[in-house]
């Protein structure tokens, strides 16, 4: 029974923002980031898409360097948000499995890194002051 509850605590918290991280310029706003892109794997994920444009299931796992059962996992998550598209076919009779970013997850990551050259760039400032 335990392990239903953590996990249904995990999953509400994965929908949250991370919380307030700093502040921006003015000291008034704080400064979220999407938890649904901050997890390791799954920043791993839209960042290799972003900048190979589409990968294969094979190639995004062996780049990251995770398991099978790992990159299922994360990359359902980030496909039932709408930030990856998964695309099914065949090559010969071998199944291929590609991932793509899509528009929503691009804006994401934008709006995502963002956030962290923000928090970057207030630690440096308040590490001068």
């Amino acid at each position: 029974m335990a392990a239903k509850h953590n996990a249904a605590r995990k999953a509400d918290l994965e929908r949250q923002p991370a919380g307030s991280l700093g502040a921006t310029e003015g000291g008034s706003e704080a400064l979220e980031l999407d938890r649904l892109i901050h997890e390791r794997a799954r920043l791993g994920i839209v960042s290799s898409l972003a900048v190979n444009g589409s990968l294969t299931f094979t190639d995004l796992r062996d780049l990251l360097g995770i398991t099978d059962g790992n990159l299922k996992s994360h990359a359902s998550k980030l496909e039932d948000a709408g930030y990856i598209q998964r695309t099914k076919s065949f090559e010969g009779r071998t199944r291929k499995t590609e991932y793509e970013l899509t528009r929503t997850g691009r804006k994401e990551l934008e709006s995502y890194l963002g956030h962290m050259e923000a928090i970057i760039e207030a630690t440096r400032h308040s590490r001068e002051g």
